[in-house]
Parts: structure tokens; sequence; C-alpha cells
């Protein structure tokens, strides 16, 4: 399998965002913590990880905790 990100808005609905496909979850992970400011500038406010089509975590949100 390849590990992607599902891209949602704030209630789960899909959004566009890059057609990624990595080998590995470290992978996949180490795009993401590079890339999350500019997914969150793009519109994208929570993502899922899937290995092929299997969730493995999320929703996770990009929006920074209320204060």
């Amino acid at each position: 399998m390849s590990y992607r990100w599902r891209y949602e808005d704030e209630s789960g609905a899909p959004v566009d965002g890059p057609e990624m496909a990595f080998d590995d979850q470290d992978e996949a992970e180490e795009w993401f913590s590079a890339t999350w400011p500019d997914l969150l500038a793009d519109g994208v406010r929570q993502v899922v990880l899937l290995d092929g089509d299997t969730e493995v975590y999320g929703p996770m949100s990009l929006d920074p905790p209320a204060q």
C-alpha cells in the first residue's frame, strides 16, 4: 500500500490538495510537517492519513487551538 493524505474543510467535506503518495508513514508525516502551513493557507482545515483506503488516523485539525 501507499500512504497519502485526505484533505478536508472544517466540516469534513473533501477539499483539493496535493496528490502525493508515500512509501511509508514516516515519509508522509515528514512531508506534512514541512507543508501544513501552506495547506492551511490554501483552505485545508483538517487531514486524514490513509494507507491505501484504510484510515490510519485523523481527522487532525490544522487550525491552532483556541485561546
